[in-house]
């Protein structure tokens, strides 16, 4: 029975996007308010290659004006 839940990377990342674009806001900007040296970090977020740890997820959903439930996306993985 499959009712484990897991985070879709990819389909979050694509979130993450998505959620930046229509907030008007660019990956420079996202950087600069977490104080990221390069944008290296977001672009992963955004590509599906690793999450945002989960401070920065509250900061993100706050920067992006959406709940977190609004960026994670879930699927059903089997145990």
């Amino acid at each position: 029975m499959c009712k484990i839940p897991v985070i879709d990377l990819s389909a979050t990342g694509q979130n993450i996007a998505r959620l930046r674009i229509e907030a008007g806001m660019s990956v420079k900007d996202l950087q600069d308010i977490f104080g990221f040296a390069n944008p290296q970090a977001i672009y992963k977020w955004q590509n599906g290659l690793c999450l945002p740890t989960l401070d920065n997820l509250v900061i993100l959903a706050a920067a992006l004006g959406v709940g977190l439930d609004e960026i994670v996306v879930y699927r059903a993985a089997c145990a």
